[in-house]
């Protein structure tokens, strides 16, 4: 009898290994689904994403590398998450906000490199990141927030530092253009891009190296609330090792998908008489999905600062790393590349930025300074269908 007991001993981690890699697989299956479609996309051609005589197949083709691609981001923010607790803040959200504007650097790249040049693409886009994040986001967060626990409190020190290199960047990629006479209309001399890429950069990585290194206390929550196992029990973390590769397959599974979705996209705005401005504001929802999502839940988890590291960081690496990559495809491809808002569109830029100071000037927010963030991401909503 002693010989069945140890052999029935001894099978037990096995049989938890094989369920263990029998959940792993049931929770990959995003990738699967991502990897399937990016095959038979890429099996047939631009046969079904250059098909734009049957209006219902165009609308189809879009749905459908749209919800595999948000998918497939959904499950980079799940992989960075478990990373964030594996890590610890701020390296966690820091993770998340890189592998995401990973993601919208390679739409917006794809889109700009896709037929007929279409040179404010890329301002669409980062303005859009801009108002949805700082306008709709932050403002559900703190709406949300506020219902829940009334008033919540976050790092002065951090936020601050956010904005500073946020305004800065912002006034000089998406403003200062308007006012620039070396080139007619809102665009930069080949000079000017030359400078403004570099200092975008430079200022990025000094910030990086403050929040990492220097100063990182500064993101942390002031009144010390940390990542608890509570928060993330939902979650199946797993090695480091593990989550990394999983992360870095879903982003070149959401890149390749990326250069198939930028056709119907473009195709879709041309055929159906759409805004320009709409493109951008498809593709920065489709990228701000779930940084939106891990932002919206950490407020509701009274985790404030987590959701701004999350959100500004990810305004703040639109900002630094998209005007870079825009200009840099523009001086080698020759392109046109236009950066200055215009319209209603930059008093309303403008005064979101105002906002966020006067929102964050004390170190607790409350319900009425998220209901005016998302009267500003109204009026952006509009503006884009009623300029």
């Amino acid at each position: 009898m002693l010989a069945p007991v140890s052999e029935r001993k001894e099978s037990k981690p096995a049989a938890k290994s094989v369920a263990g890699v029998r959940a792993s697989m049931r929770g990959e299956f995003a990738l699967v689904i991502g990897l399937g479609t990016a095959a038979i996309f890429y099996a047939t051609g631009n046969r079904f994403v250059e098909n734009i005589t049957h209006p219902i197949g165009l609308i189809v083709v879009f749905l459908w590398l749209f919800m595999v691609i948000l998918w497939a981001a959904l499950s980079v923010v799940r992989h960075a998450d478990c990373l964030a607790v594996k890590c610890g803040e701020p390296y966690g959200t820091l993770i998340l906000t890189l592998a995401a504007i990973g993601i919208e650097v390679t739409m917006i790249c794809t889109a700009m490199l896709h037929g007929a040049n279409n040179p404010t693409l890329g301002r669409d886009a980062m303005f859009a990141v801009v108002m949805i994040a700082l306008g709709g986001l932050v403002g559900l967060s703190l709406l949300l927030g506020g219902l829940r626990y009334r008033e919540q409190h976050y790092n002065l020190q951090g936020l601050n530092s956010y904005l500073n290199v946020i305004m800065a960047l912002a006034v000089l990629g998406l403003v200062l253009p308007i006012f620039t006479t070396s080139t007619s209309g809102p665009t930069f001399s080949t000079e000017q891009e030359i400078f403004l890429v570099v200092v975008s950069l430079l200022l990025y990585a000094i910030f990086l190296l403050i929040q990492t290194v220097r100063h990182r206390p500064y993101f942390k929550d002031s009144k010390e609330v940390a990542l608890t196992s509570s928060s993330h029990r939902s979650l199946q973390i797993r090695s480091t090792a593990f989550h990394t590769t999983m992360l870095l397959v879903y982003l070149f599974t959401v890149i390749l998908l990326a250069e198939k979705f930028a056709i119907p996209l473009d195709n879709s705005i041309e055929k159906f008489h759409m805004p320009q401005a709409f493109g951008g504001a498809i593709i920065a929802a489709l990228v701000l999905s779930p940084e939106g999502l891990g932002g919206i839940r950490a407020s509701l988890q009274n985790q404030l600062q987590r959701s701004i590291n999350i959100l500004f960081g990810s305004v703040l690496a639109t900002i630094g790393l998209t005007i870079p990559a825009v200009l840099t495809i523009g001086i080698i491809t020759k392109r046109s590349v236009t950066l200055g808002v215009q319209g209603g569109n930059l008093p309303l830029l403008l005064l979101t930025l105002a906002m966020c100071v006067v929102t964050f000037t004390s170190r607790k927010t409350n319900v009425l300074q998220g209901c005016v963030h998302l009267l500003l991401f109204a009026v952006f909503v509009l503006l884009i269908f009623a300029p």
